[in-house]
């Protein structure tokens, strides 16, 4: 199944990522310049921790 739309969007992100040699720390600098440049406010919400998962290896 080939749909324009999905080879489209695949293309322009692989042109994308390819003008950063595909590193991805430098891929989200850019995204975040062009937010940056965008002017619009974006929501940013701080990573949430993972609670532990007990460790059930003592059991029979």
């Amino acid at each position: 199944m080939d749909d324009p739309i999905i080879a489209g969007v695949r293309a322009a992100r692989d042109a994308h990522t390819a003008r950063f040699g595909y590193d991805v720390a430098e891929i989200f600098r850019d995204i975040r310049a062009m937010q940056d440049a965008s002017g619009s406010e974006y929501v940013r919400h701080p990573a949430r921790r993972v609670a532990a998962i007990p460790d059930d290896s003592s059991s029979p």
